[in-house]
């Protein structure tokens, strides 16, 4: 071993010194003391004032005012602190941001800064983000140049979003989005991607370097492990272009022939390289799904239009390898979602899904597309 790889003790016994004693050497501790209920409770009430607060709401506000304490408990650095307070006002100014349009469906779009106005593929970008805006859609995207202001000049500011990430050698916002209330600053690269991901329902990435391919790969990862709800992501080049072709041949021979993804994994994408079929994939998507979400251990599929006995029937055959126990079936609202109000007027398509096999969930979800009630 080298000694940038020893242990403090076995170091110091190298240069001839005696070992470092026990107490140096850093040791998992264990939990921290539970922070006070009472303490907690009048913390939580402060705070709130006259605001009435959910149960999930309160819940949730206890847990982070005991990881508040855990962190004054345990001495957390300065520097730690540091990270977690810059961290939690970006999350706390982009919710603020959001909030009243998170009715409204969004679409994220992805690729290089480098992009120049006049190359395809800005044009591609700027047009697919006309079209979406022009069916209702609002789009989302970093705020810088290239791609990301091809998307803005193309939903236009008012259906646009920017989250900004600060970097030395770039000057800021893009014209289109620069001093508009829905862009956000953001210090940290970790919170800007969580709001680029949480706040959508699709997403196109566009050619792009090394930050663009980083966006892919996490967004990817985070569908295919049920992280993220269910979305399309469209791969988008221009018409005999061959990146996002060529990147899913080296994708399918190199990750999927040795097994390291599942077949099923290369449909949470499709390659598209036309304004058309890039907006039919995210449109159809929601052409009667919803939304989804788990109320314990079943997983709840809005739909506009529940599947008929025949196509439910049709729904349990093909897909019963991913459900654990039970039939694919149709439901009233659970308690938890008629509690939080959580979307009352849609249909509900119910199943003890897997959690493996994110997928065959979206194939599932294609099928519930295709069913007319």
């Amino acid at each position: 071993m080298s000694a940038e790889g020893e242990a403090p003790a076995e170091r110091a016994a190298a240069a001839g010194g005696p070992p470092a004693p026990l107490a140096a050497v850093p040791t998992a501790l264990g939990p921290t003391e539970s922070a006070d209920p009472a303490v907690v409770e009048a913390a939580l009430e402060a705070l709130a004032g006259p605001r009435q607060l959910s149960r999930s709401q309160a819940n949730l506000l206890r847990s982070m005012l005991s990881s508040i304490w855990a962190m004054t408990k345990e001495g957390t650095s300065a520097g730690d602190l540091k990270i977690a307070d810059a961290a939690l006002a970006e999350m706390t100014e982009a919710f603020r941001v959001f909030s009243p349009y998170r009715s409204v469906r969004k679409l994220t779009m992805f690729g290089s800064a480098r992009t120049r106005p006049a190359d395809p593929v800005y044009v591609l970008a700027r047009d697919l983000a006309t079209h979406l805006a022009e069916a209702g859609w609002m789009v989302v995207t970093g705020a810088g140049p290239g791609i990301m202001a091809a998307g803005i000049e193309g939903a236009g500011a008012q259906r646009s979003f920017g989250v900004n990430i600060r970097l030395p050698h770039e000057q800021g916002a893009n014209p289109f989005i620069a001093q508009d209330p829905k862009l956000v600053e953001m210090r940290y690269f970790f919170t800007r991607k969580l709001m680029l991901i949480k706040e959508s329902h699709g997403y196109a990435v566009l050619p792009g370097g090394f930050g663009t391919l980083d966006e892919c790969y996490e967004l990817l990862t985070l569908l295919q492990t049920g992280k993220a709800e269910p979305a399309p992501v469209v791969l988008v080049e221009t018409p005999g272009g061959s990146y996002w072709s060529r990147w899913q041949e080296f994708v399918e021979e190199l990750s999927e022939g040795p097994g390291y993804i599942s077949p099923d994994d290369l449909g949470l994408f499709k390659v598209v390289n036309t304004v058309q079929d890039a907006a039919r994939e995210v449109l159809d998507f929601y052409a009667n799904y919803h939304s989804c979400r788990w109320v314990g251990d079943l997983l709840v599929l809005r739909v506009q239009v529940a599947p008929s006995h025949k196509e439910l029937a049709e729904l349990n055959a093909e897909f019963k390898d991913i459900v654990l126990a039970g039939p694919i079936r149709l439901a009233s609202p659970f308690p938890p979602e008629r509690s939080d109000n959580d979307q009352l007027d849609l249909k509900r398509v119910v199943l003890r899904f897997d959690r493996v096999h994110y997928g065959r969930l979206r194939q599932l979800i294609e099928a519930l597309n295709r069913c007319h009630g």
